[in-house]
């Protein structure tokens, strides 16, 4: 029976991060929008198209903030997951601490 709550238990977890974002320990959406993922997530992508499957917008620190030029508006509604944004800082180009940033 502990088994089958144990599998219940991480199964509404995943599920729930799946939806909103929501992590382990109850916290939904981060201060600005964006999501935020759980450490059980950490997996290193091939390129930024791959990422963008699970992560639409990027991944970035928390706490980070898009560095944009011109008139382009910075993106808010990246996944904010310090663990995942390590991973895959290789692709984070302009080293401002969001990975693979799209509007």
């Amino acid at each position: 029976m502990i088994r089958t709550r144990n599998i219940f238990a991480a199964l509404t977890i995943a599920a729930c991060v799946a939806v909103g974002g929501v992590g382990a320990a109850g916290a939904s959406a981060a201060p600005s929008g964006g999501r935020v993922a759980t450490s059980a997530s950490v997996v290193h992508y091939k390129n930024c198209t791959a990422m963008h499957k699970h992560y639409k917008h990027g991944v970035g620190k928390v706490g980070a903030r898009d560095k944009v030029k011109g008139k382009t508006k910075p993106v808010t509604n990246f996944t904010r997951n310090t663990a995942l944004y390590n991973k895959n800082k290789s692709m984070d180009r302009d080293k401002d601490g969001v990975a693979c940033e799209a509007h």
